[in-house]
């Protein structure tokens, strides 16, 4: 067993860590700052872009690349520690074109666009020209069983029509945004089978009766890009906008998620390494009562279970990406909730430590702590709630235990 990571991924991670020091830390403040005017800095951000396509540090994501497809092929687990590197900046992923939910997007349509599909929609995301985003939460049911859904998607003819509400559309708003990926009814027939009802549709987001009715604020802060609420009314579109197969919208679903799910847990691992790291320097500067912070007990508990936690869940994520990589998404599902649901639960506890460190000053904005708390309280429901996860994860178990049954092994 080999934890060290491989020579060209260490060397990546050098230039990864340059860039991010010469280029991008510098542009924080004026991308923070015109966050606060609710603006998207594109003048900011397409510059960037530009030098990291150049540096070759575009695309990094996605392991299926063809050949006349831009960016750099690596495996889930070779990406694992570039995507925490990227997390210590959480805009920064769009400069490298690694941005949810364009990677998650991308995916789906790398295995399962037509030729035209992939020359309207999937080459123009690899080239970072447009953006993306995924509609399927929504507000009248509850999504955590998404055989819940009830937009519908029905035939009529070559087109079809789109009825319905979504919500929590993260992208929607920003400027290149081009088309939403729509999960929706194909078969409204109740007593069809649950998990072949669903179908997915690209709809460019200019299509009549396609309407952004809000961007939703996340726990009191409102992302330039939006995290909307969609209405479709009466919208159509050619069924050649559907990926694959019609009722098919799970699978392609579960095919969406398992990467996505290993790069947010990255990026939340980085940003749980930079509250440790602003959490102990504070604590060695900071005096109270006549002793630094350093020097109380607690303090140090708290340090040493945040550096401990965040190895451990560094490693069961390594774990899952190496599980992908060798057997396929579909055997590693557990691995991929469990550490949906480990990390998301880190981030809550490092930063509430660091803000308390920190002390009133960790509620503003004179430190990025607030807002990552704030986003790893978010991430107990994106891509699902915790409850969801920790049902995925027993039933692995329960599966396990029957086999033991069956074979005569411990405890049978």
């Amino acid at each position: 067993m080999e934890f060290a990571y491989a020579a060209e991924v260490q060397e990546l991670q050098d230039r990864l860590r340059a860039f991010m020091a010469e280029h991008v830390l510098p542009a924080d403040p004026a991308f923070r700052a015109a966050a606060t005017e609710r603006r998207h800095a594109v003048e900011i951000l397409e510059p960037l872009k530009a030098r990291a396509r150049d540096a070759g540090l575009w695309n990094l994501f996605l392991p299926a690349l063809r050949d006349d497809e831009p960016g750099t092929r690596l495996s889930n687990l070779a990406y694992a520690p570039l995507a925490e590197i990227m997390g210590r900046v959480p805009w920064s992923a769009e400069i490298f074109n690694c941005s949810a939910p364009d990677t998650g997007n991308m995916e789906l349509l790398h295995l399962f666009a037509t030729p035209e599909q992939r020359e309207r929609w999937l080459v123009p995301l690899l080239e970072g020209a447009i953006r993306s985003c995924v509609a399927i939460t929504e507000p009248g049911v509850a999504s955590s069983d998404p055989t819940n859904l009830r937009t519908t998607i029905r035939r009529d003819g070559d087109d079809y029509v789109i009825d319905g509400r979504k919500w929590f559309t993260t992208g929607a708003l920003h400027p290149a945004c081009r088309f939403a990926i729509v999960m929706g009814l194909t078969d409204e027939r109740p007593d069809a089978e649950p998990h072949a009802r669903h179908s997915m549709v690209v709809v460019p987001l200019e299509t009549p009766g396609v309407e952004i009715v809000r961007n939703l604020p996340i726990m009191g802060h409102l992302a330039p890009e939006g995290h909307c609420e969609l209405a479709f009314a009466g919208v159509r579109v050619p069924v050649a906008n559907r990926l694959g197969e019609e009722g098919r919208g799970f699978a392609l679903a579960q095919a969406r998620l398992g990467p996505g799910r290993v790069h947010h847990c990255m990026r939340s691992i980085g940003q749980c390494e930079l509250a440790l790291e602003l959490m102990t320097e504070r604590a060695m500067a900071r005096e109270a009562f006549g002793r630094k912070l350093a020097d109380f007990a607690n303090i140090q508990d708290w340090i040493a279970l945040s550096r401990m936690q965040i190895d451990q869940a560094r490693l069961y994520v390594l774990r899952t990406a190496w599980l992908m990589d060798r057997e396929g998404n579909k055997a590693a599902r557990a691995e991929v909730s469990a550490i949906k649901l480990v990390v998301s639960r880190l981030q809550t506890e490092v930063l509430d430590r660091a803000i308390q460190v920190f002390g009133a000053m960790g509620l503003t904005d004179d430190t990025p702590l607030a807002y990552l708390w704030t986003w790893g309280r978010a991430l107990r429901f994106i891509d699902g709630p915790d409850e969801v996860h920790l049902r995925t994860v027993a039933r692995a178990e329960f599966r396990r235990a029957k086999t033991r049954a069956n074979t005569g092994g411990p405890g049978s």
